[in-house]
């Protein structure tokens, strides 16, 4: 037998015995599965099709701005926002991108306001400062399409990143309503002076699960040439800013 075929035998004898041991065959099992996992973990592919920010909920606060003159906010005027977006990205990185989406929203307007009909028509008048009511408010719900461009710092491995999504968004008022509620009377009817399609520039800032929101409309809540008892054209435009989040 040549030398190197007995020192192969012998090689291979001496294996099995300290196999045989518990304590070595413990260290060799133990190696072994971390050889294997180490091996699994470079072989780990990264999702490079990653989509971000596809489900958003936000709620924001209302401002009623270029107002009429002695007109004013009452109360807590309020936004709710929710809906689907769909993430379209634009670079390698995923970094950039576009989305568009459709949504749902309802708003409220407090002022001092009062909508009331006269036969088909619509007339508005100031109340007081001490006109007795509770609530007088204009109630919307809207069909809404948002369209975004959108910057952030997020990567397949990274959940937490800073996010910069900036556009427009197009609403359809499917129900506008004119609400007035005093100790003695209560008055609802839906407004065919509110403007049936709206849109307005959206501009959402944050880190991870807060972001500032903020909507600047470019049209009037009002239908054009809609006027107060004084002659004044009533066109104020919403100003909402609150929070937003988005989800996978």
């Amino acid at each position: 037998m040549h030398t190197f075929e007995a020192f192969f035998l012998c090689l291979i004898n001496y294996l099995w015995k300290a196999m045989r041991c518990p304590f070595v065959y413990t260290i060799l099992l133990f190696c072994g599965a971390f050889v294997s996992g180490q091996v699994l973990e470079s072989n780990k592919e990264v999702d490079r099709k990653y989509l971000e920010d596809q489900f958003y909920f936000g709620l924001t606060y209302n401002f009623a701005t270029n107002l009429p003159a002695d007109v004013s906010q009452r109360n807590l005027s309020y936004g709710l926002q929710a809906g689907f977006i769909k993430d379209i990205p634009l670079s390698y990185q995923r970094n950039m991108g576009i989305a568009i989406g459709l949504g749902y929203g309802i708003n409220s307007y407090y002022t001092n306001l009062l909508a009331s009909q006269q036969g088909s028509d619509v007339v508005y008048s100031v109340l007081g400062s001490d006109a007795d009511f509770k609530r007088n408010k204009i109630a919307t719900h809207v069909l809404e399409v948002p369209f975004q461009i959108r910057w952030r710092n997020s990567t397949p491995e990274e959940y937490k990143f800073w996010r910069i999504y900036t556009g427009v968004k197009l609403g359809y008022v499917f129900d506008g309503r004119s609400k007035f509620v005093s100790s003695s009377e209560k008055i609802v009817f839906v407004n065919k002076d509110i403007r049936d399609f709206q849109y307005g520039l959206t501009l959402n800032v944050g880190y991870n699960t807060f972001n500032i929101h903020i909507y600047y409309a470019l049209s009037s809540l009002f239908n054009d040439g809609v006027m107060g008892e004084t002659g004044d054209l009533i066109e104020f435009k919403p100003l909402k800013v609150g929070l937003i989040f988005f989800i996978l």
